[in-house]
This record gives C-alpha cells, sequence and structure tokens, in this order.
C-alpha cells in the first residue's frame, strides 16, 4: 500500500517547519487625533455644554459649598476680632515700653516724686472707696434709722407731755390727804408739800382735779384755795408719781408737811400705791411774746 502524500496548502508555499515565527506583533500606536471641537454658534463663539445634575458619586458637593459659604462671615468676623486685640496689645505694649523708657531717663529726684504722687492718689482713692461704702451702709439702714428716731422722737414727747401736765400717766406714787376741820392750812402749807414732793423725786402730780405744772400758782384764804385760778377745797387730795418711799420719807421728816398740819389742827394721810393715776390735763397756754427761732 502506498504512501499517502499530505496536500499542500493552497496558495502558498509550506511553511518551513524549522524556521521559528519571528514576526514582532503588531504594538497598538496612539491615538493623537485631535478631539473634536466644540460647535460654533451662529454668533461665532462656542456653546459651553449645558450643566447637567451632579453625578452619583459627587458624595454632595454642593451641600459642602453651602456650608463653606456660610462659614466665611464667621471667619471674618473672628479675624477682625483676633486683628484688633493683637493691634491693642501692640499699643499697650509700646506705650509701656514708651513709659519705661521716660523712667529710665528721668533722675532719682523725680523718681521719688512720681512715687509719692503715686502713693497720695492711692490714699485718696482708698479714702474715696471708704467714703463711698460708709454712704451705702448708712442707705441701707435709712429706714431702720428713721423708724428708730420716730420711736425716739415720740418717746421724748411723751415725756415732755407727762411733765408739763398735758398727757395722762400711771405708775406708783401716794395718795396724800391733807385734811383741815379747823380751816387753818394756808396756800403755803400746800405749796410746801408741792415742794417736797418735787424734791424727792415726784414727776408729776394733781390736787382733786387740777394738774400742778412748772407754773402752778396756789393761792386764797384758808378754807377758799385755789389752784391756777381753780378753787378746790378740803381734804385736799394729793395723787402723785414717784418712788412712794422716797415722797413718804419727805413729808413725814421732823419739822415738815406732817408735823405743820398737825399744829394746825390737821391731819396729813400718806397711801402708798403701785398703780397711781393722774389723768387731770392742763391746757397749753399760747405763747403772748415768745416764738420759734428758725436759727437765722
Amino acid at each position: 500500500m502506498g504512501r499517502r502524500s499530505d496536500p499542500e496548502p493552497p496558495g502558498g508555499d509550506t511553511p518551513d517547519p524549522q524556521t521559528p515565527d519571528t514576526q514582532t506583533p503588531d504594538t497598538q500606536t496612539p491615538d493623537t487625533r485631535t478631539p473634536p471641537t466644540d460647535p460654533v454658534g451662529a454668533d461665532g463663539v462656542g456653546e459651553p455644554e449645558a450643566a447637567g445634575p451632579p453625578a452619583a458619586g459627587d458624595g454632595g458637593g454642593g451641600a459642602t459649598a453651602v456650608g463653606r459659604r456660610r462659614r466665611d462671615p464667621l471667619a471674618a468676623v473672628l479675624i477682625g476680632v483676633l486683628t484688633l486685640l493683637l493691634g491693642f496689645a501692640f499699643a499697650v505694649q509700646v506705650r509701656s515700653t514708651d513709659t519705661d523708657e521716660q523712667l529710665a531717663g528721668l533722675r532719682e529726684e523725680d523718681l521719688v516724686r512720681i512715687l509719692d504722687d503715686l502713693s497720695a492718689r492711692e490714699d485718696r482713692l482708698r479714702q474715696e472707696i471708704f467714703d463711698q461704702r460708709g454712704a451705702l451702709s448708712q442707705l441701707g439702714s435709712s429706714d431702720s434709722a428713721a423708724a428708730a428716731a420716730l420711736a425716739e422722737a415720740e418717746q421724748r414727747a411723751e415725756a415732755l407731755g407727762i411733765l408739763n401736765g398735758t398727757v395722762a400717766a400711771r405708775g406708783p406714787g401716794l395718795e396724800v390727804v391733807i385734811r383741815d376741820p379747823a380751816d387753818r392750812v394756808t396756800a403755803g402749807v400746800v405749796l410746801n408739800a408741792v415742794q417736797e414732793l418735787r424734791g424727792a423725786g415726784a414727776e408729776t402730780m394733781q390736787i382733786d382735779d387740777v394738774r400742778i405744772g412748772v407754773s402752778s400758782a396756789i393761792t386764797g384764804e384758808p378754807g377758799a384755795l385755789e389752784i391756777d385760778g381753780e378753787p378746790v377745797e378740803a381734804p385736799y387730795v394729793i395723787r402723785v408719781i414717784g418712788s412712794p418711799e422716797d415722797m413718804s420719807t419727805a413729808l413725814s421728816i421732823p419739822g415738815g408737811v406732817s408735823a405743820t398740819v398737825n399744829q394746825r389742827r390737821g391731819s396729813v394721810e400718806i397711801t402708798p400705791s403701785q398703780d397711781v393715776v393722774v389723768d387731770a390735763l392742763r391746757p397749753l397756754d399760747t405763747p403772748q411774746y415768745a416764738e420759734p427761732d428758725d436759727g437765722g
């Protein structure tokens, strides 16, 4: 059986099986063509591309830009404030440097004088602070001080009213009854009784229904006495406020009021009490010649 030969490839030489294919593959040449330009409008100017919506991967770039625009005024304000502070600090430093240079060039006598002036100014300022604090404290307590002054004035007015007989009074004292059955007790005897009681510390008194004052006058004949023009009759009842012991002793001394009344066939009855009421009042006299002094 004969050997079958392989058919030859059509249209070409048979490649040499022993010669390797050394053909270098074609390398891709980069595209150096000019990109197309934007179309030119009718006026000869290229129309820009229409801005489309941001891409999905933009990540909120528009919101970031808005936030940056909002922060810009605040940053400008902060920068302005910092600039002003820096300028002020620089001015203070320059002034301090100038002051130090001026002081460094002064004589010792001038420095001592400046120090004395500063010390005197400090003392004045401290005194002003002390005065202002005192005035503030006084203003804070003005209400209580006014109330205390008013209460004191009322007490003084009441005390003066008791002494001059224009205010009723009550307190410990005596009730003295002078009897004169023979009508031999004179105005002088009753006046001595009033003086003895005053000397023993009597604060206020009345005889019958007549209040005894500083200007009281006892006049008349025995059995028909008058006090400040008001008639009084025996027995003469004296109600007096003061120390019961002192006044009782003053009326009972030898040769005193009790002894004199006894010599005139009368009697004196003294009764101490812790609740004596003196309610007869004296009318206030209108001054005829005196008038208030305005201090001019």
